[in-house]
């Protein structure tokens, strides 16, 4: 073989390998999620120490609505009267980490997180409080309302029997990093 023959093939293999990498390197790039996409299931950090008894913060958490919801007492009272009237009262479908599988569907009994969509057809519920009991019958003590079909859930997020929704409200992923900072879509072993 000659040595100009040579060098062309040792020429068209190295532009071949160079244009390999050229088209190999954005392929590849394409396949890695965006930082849009790494965004969207990021964990949120919400700050509640001015959220007081009573009252409902909401957070974006990929893309869906979560209640932060600071229980009084007598909203505390009425998780536990609501037993008989709903549909799963000891939360044994598994829509809530272990640690929230409990009486009040939380980690410390007066902060209750929800993502707050329908378990019917992804509505988002409304907040209604006890002093709403003309428009949602005599026995209600609060919990929210979703208004496109009925559905009832009492204020930890179990539904009512009789509702269209066939299942309670999700418990997402939380920890708490202090008294007052809650981290959303991430836990350590339950903390």
């Amino acid at each position: 073989m000659d040595k100009t023959r040579r060098n062309l093939i040792i020429a068209t293999g190295a532009v071949s390998a160079v244009a390999g990498v050229a088209v190999a390197v954005p392929f590849a790039w394409s396949w890695w999620p965006s930082e849009r996409a790494k965004a969207a299931g990021a964990p949120v950090t919400a700050d509640i120490s001015n959220l007081a008894p009573g009252e409902l913060q909401v957070v974006e958490w990929r893309g869906k609505p979560v209640w932060i919801l600071r229980r009084t007492k007598e909203m505390l009272d009425a998780v536990k009267k609501a037993d008989d009237k709903v549909s799963d009262p000891k939360s044994e479908v598994p829509l809530q980490p272990e640690y929230a599988r409990n009486e009040y569907r939380s980690i410390k009994p007066d902060v209750l997180v929800l993502v707050g969509i329908c378990s019917h057809l992804g509505c988002s519920p409304q907040q209604k409080t006890a002093e709403a009991k003309g428009e949602m019958g005599s026995d209600w003590a609060g919990g929210f309302l979703c208004p496109c079909h009925g559905s009832k859930f009492d204020l930890a997020g179990r539904v009512y029997k009789g509702a269209p929704a066939p299942v309670n409200l999700d418990v997402p992923p939380h920890m708490y990093l202090s008294e007052s900072t809650i981290v959303i879509g991430e836990d350590k072993k339950g903390a």
